[in-house]
Protein backbone atom coordinates (compact mmCIF):
# COMPACT_ATOMS: atom_id res chain seq x y z
CA UNK A 1 0.00 0.00 0.00
CA UNK A 2 2.73 2.08 -0.82
CA UNK A 3 3.84 4.77 -3.64
CA UNK A 4 1.77 8.31 -5.08
CA UNK A 5 1.29 11.04 -3.34
CA UNK A 6 -1.72 12.26 -1.98
CA UNK A 7 -2.30 16.32 -1.24
CA UNK A 8 -5.26 16.27 0.15
CA UNK A 9 -6.29 18.81 2.73
CA UNK A 10 -4.62 21.80 0.29
CA UNK A 11 -1.25 21.10 2.22
CA UNK A 12 1.66 19.94 -0.30
CA UNK A 13 4.53 19.91 2.29
CA UNK A 14 3.22 16.61 3.87
CA UNK A 15 2.27 14.23 0.89
CA UNK A 16 2.59 10.82 1.85
CA UNK A 17 1.34 7.34 0.24
CA UNK A 18 -1.92 6.68 -1.53
CA UNK A 19 -5.34 8.16 -0.88
CA UNK A 20 -7.57 5.68 0.55
CA UNK A 21 -11.33 4.65 -0.61
CA UNK A 22 -13.69 6.84 0.08
CA UNK A 23 -16.19 4.44 0.99
CA UNK A 24 -17.67 4.87 4.76
CA UNK A 25 -16.56 1.14 5.34
CA UNK A 26 -13.16 1.05 3.62
CA UNK A 27 -11.75 -0.78 6.13
CA UNK A 28 -14.18 -2.79 7.86
CA UNK A 29 -12.59 -6.44 8.69
CA UNK A 30 -9.20 -5.15 8.89
CA UNK A 31 -7.51 -5.85 11.99
CA UNK A 32 -5.65 -3.35 13.81
CA UNK A 33 -2.49 -4.79 15.28
CA UNK A 34 -0.62 -1.49 16.37
CA UNK A 35 -0.76 1.93 16.55
CA UNK A 36 2.29 4.57 16.94
CA UNK A 37 2.57 8.11 17.64
CA UNK A 38 5.01 10.30 15.25
CA UNK A 39 6.69 12.87 16.88
CA UNK A 40 9.09 15.44 16.18
CA UNK A 41 11.83 14.83 18.70
CA UNK A 42 12.69 18.33 19.55
CA UNK A 43 9.82 19.21 20.71
CA UNK A 44 9.76 15.95 22.85
CA UNK A 45 7.09 13.29 23.95
CA UNK A 46 5.00 15.47 26.17
CA UNK A 47 2.40 17.06 23.62
CA UNK A 48 0.09 15.10 20.88
CA UNK A 49 1.92 13.36 17.89
CA UNK A 50 1.97 14.77 14.42
CA UNK A 51 0.57 11.74 12.91
CA UNK A 52 -0.45 8.09 13.40
CA UNK A 53 -0.29 5.33 12.17
CA UNK A 54 -2.57 2.89 12.09
CA UNK A 55 -0.44 -1.21 11.78
CA UNK A 56 -2.93 -3.99 10.13
CA UNK A 57 -2.56 -7.46 9.70
CA UNK A 58 0.03 -7.83 6.91
CA UNK A 59 2.09 -5.57 7.33
CA UNK A 60 0.00 -2.67 5.81
CA UNK A 61 -0.67 0.77 7.44
CA UNK A 62 -2.91 3.57 7.38
CA UNK A 63 -1.60 7.21 8.04
CA UNK A 64 -3.82 9.75 9.50
CA UNK A 65 -1.46 13.28 9.91
CA UNK A 66 -2.65 16.69 10.66
CA UNK A 67 -2.94 19.57 8.19
CA UNK A 68 -2.28 23.19 8.58
CA UNK A 69 -6.06 23.81 8.16
CA UNK A 70 -6.87 21.87 11.25
CA UNK A 71 -8.39 18.61 9.15
CA UNK A 72 -6.75 14.83 8.67
CA UNK A 73 -5.08 13.59 5.61
CA UNK A 74 -5.54 9.71 5.59
CA UNK A 75 -3.27 7.47 2.98
CA UNK A 76 -2.07 4.18 3.13
CA UNK A 77 0.91 4.38 5.33
CA UNK A 78 4.48 2.22 5.06
CA UNK A 79 5.48 0.72 8.12
CA UNK A 80 8.03 1.02 9.82
CA UNK A 81 9.34 3.74 7.31
CA UNK A 82 8.67 7.55 8.14
CA UNK A 83 6.66 9.19 5.60
CA UNK A 84 9.24 11.26 3.01
CA UNK A 85 7.70 14.32 4.99
CA UNK A 86 10.12 13.39 8.00
CA UNK A 87 12.59 15.81 7.12
CA UNK A 88 15.34 15.58 8.35
CA UNK A 89 14.57 11.91 9.45
CA UNK A 90 16.81 12.32 12.41
CA UNK A 91 14.21 14.55 13.97
CA UNK A 92 11.63 12.13 13.84
CA UNK A 93 10.32 8.67 15.73
CA UNK A 94 7.56 6.53 16.09
CA UNK A 95 6.46 6.19 19.49
CA UNK A 96 4.19 4.43 22.06
CA UNK A 97 0.85 6.04 22.52
CA UNK A 98 -0.09 5.48 26.32
CA UNK A 99 -3.31 6.53 26.19
CA UNK A 100 -4.22 3.71 24.30
CA UNK A 101 -5.10 0.26 25.23
CA UNK A 102 -3.30 -2.66 24.62
CA UNK A 103 -4.35 -4.89 21.32
CA UNK A 104 -7.23 -7.52 23.21
CA UNK A 105 -6.06 -11.13 23.61
CA UNK A 106 -6.83 -12.20 20.31
CA UNK A 107 -3.70 -9.71 19.49
CA UNK A 108 -5.62 -7.29 17.31
CA UNK A 109 -8.47 -4.79 17.09
CA UNK A 110 -11.20 -6.17 14.46
CA UNK A 111 -12.42 -3.10 12.78
CA UNK A 112 -16.72 -3.45 12.16
CA UNK A 113 -17.17 0.32 10.66
CA UNK A 114 -15.77 3.59 9.84
CA UNK A 115 -17.10 7.12 10.75
CA UNK A 116 -15.91 10.28 9.43
CA UNK A 117 -16.96 13.99 10.00
CA UNK A 118 -16.47 16.23 6.86
CA UNK A 119 -16.75 20.14 6.54
CA UNK A 120 -18.40 22.07 3.39
CA UNK A 121 -15.59 21.46 1.75
CA UNK A 122 -15.64 17.59 2.03
CA UNK A 123 -12.21 17.78 4.31
CA UNK A 124 -12.17 15.40 7.47
CA UNK A 125 -12.06 16.30 10.82
CA UNK A 126 -12.53 13.37 12.91
CA UNK A 127 -12.16 9.76 11.69
CA UNK A 128 -13.81 6.67 14.26
CA UNK A 129 -12.53 3.55 13.42
CA UNK A 130 -15.15 1.56 15.07
CA UNK A 131 -14.02 -2.00 16.97
CA UNK A 132 -15.47 -5.00 18.69
CA UNK A 133 -13.92 -3.43 21.96
CA UNK A 134 -14.26 0.72 21.39
CA UNK A 135 -13.77 3.20 18.98
CA UNK A 136 -10.55 5.20 18.13
CA UNK A 137 -11.05 8.00 17.54
CA UNK A 138 -8.93 10.88 15.65
CA UNK A 139 -9.50 14.70 15.44
CA UNK A 140 -7.49 16.86 13.61
CA UNK A 141 -6.42 19.97 14.20
CA UNK A 142 -2.48 21.78 15.24
CA UNK A 143 -1.61 18.14 16.24
CA UNK A 144 -3.42 14.85 16.09
CA UNK A 145 -5.72 14.12 18.84
CA UNK A 146 -6.05 9.79 19.55
CA UNK A 147 -8.50 8.16 22.03
CA UNK A 148 -9.69 5.18 22.25
CA UNK A 149 -13.50 5.16 23.80
CA UNK A 150 -14.34 1.21 25.21
CA UNK A 151 -17.91 -0.10 24.45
Amino acid sequence: MTGGRDTSGGESSRPTGRRRHSRADWLTGARITAVHGLFYRPEGRAGEPEAVEFVLDGGASILLTCAFDGTLGITSGAWPALPDWCVPAGLWEFGPLPQLPLPPYTGAWTVVGTHERRDAQDKVHEAVFRCEEGDFVVTGGDTVTIRFVRL
